[in-house]
């Protein structure tokens, strides 16, 4: 058998098969977490940036450093600081969804510091789209007796968003390949999984060592399931650009 016979034995075992699909899982969930909680922390900083005044002023300073910060740093720093600084907690320390108890603890600091890091393009992301929003829209609101809050989540918000629908989708994109850098502190996630599984390799190809296409099969393997993954979205993205346009 040649060492590619072998590499491909690795991928076609049924428990390797179902550990990497579970880790595609795992990837799906943290993203979807990420995306959904960054964008709501992203549209407070936006509103905050955009419409801070008076006594919001400072509400308005932080929100944009925040913004600036996290944007212009490097989410693999913003990861090591959480697994460092961020504490799991109790209910997060236990064994669950086939995870041990350090597993699901790394998968918290894992999410949060996607989400904090996140958060802030989601607000520029989201600030794009209130500032597509007519002014003339706030006016027509209060004429109508409309409070601020109602003005912003009945009017402004909506419309905002629905400018920004197909750049959040292509931020949704981001979001799951930036969960891969999350296999550097060990959450099991595709990638990590894939790696974990080369170094057993010799386990499974029945050459009884690790061989160069090993790397090529099994990474390969995981770029085509990111790949169908964030294709997938990329076509939903294009016809929602075509029906907004």
């Amino acid at each position: 058998m040649s060492a590619f016979q072998g590499s491909i034995q690795i991928i076609t075992n049924r428990n390797v098969l179902i550990y990497l699909l579970k880790g595609t899982v795992f990837t799906l969930i943290i993203s979807l977490i990420a995306v959904a909680v960054s964008l709501m922390i992203g549209s407070l900083l936006a509103l905050l940036r955009n419409y801070g005044r008076g006594p919001a002023k400072i509400l308005k300073v932080l929100a944009t450093a925040y913004i600036e910060i996290f944007r212009n740093t490097p989410l693999l720093l913003w990861i090591f600081v959480c697994l460092i600084f961020v504490s799991a907690p109790s209910f997060m320390k236990r064994k669950m969804w086939g995870l041990s108890s350090v597993e699901a603890g790394l998968l918290y600091k894992g999410c949060v510091a996607l989400i904090i890091y996140t958060a802030a393009v989601m607000a520029e992301i989201v600030r794009g789209g209130l500032n597509a929003v007519s002014k003339g829209q706030f006016e027509a609101a209060h004429s109508q007796g409309f409070s601020t809050v109602q003005t912003m989540t009945s009017i402004v918000l909506p419309q905002a968003f629905h400018h920004i629908v197909p750049t959040l989708l292509g931020q949704v994109i981001t979001t799951i390949k930036d969960s891969s850098f999350l296999a550097n502190i060990a959450v099991i996630e595709l990638m990590a999984r894939t790696r974990q599984v080369l170094s057993g390799a010799y386990n499974y190809n029945g050459l009884g060592q690790i061989n160069v296409s090993d790397v090529f099969v099994l990474f390969g393997f995981a770029f085509l399931i990111y790949f169908i993954i964030d294709f997938m979205l990329s076509v939903i993205v294009r016809k929602l650009r075509k029906k907004i346009t």
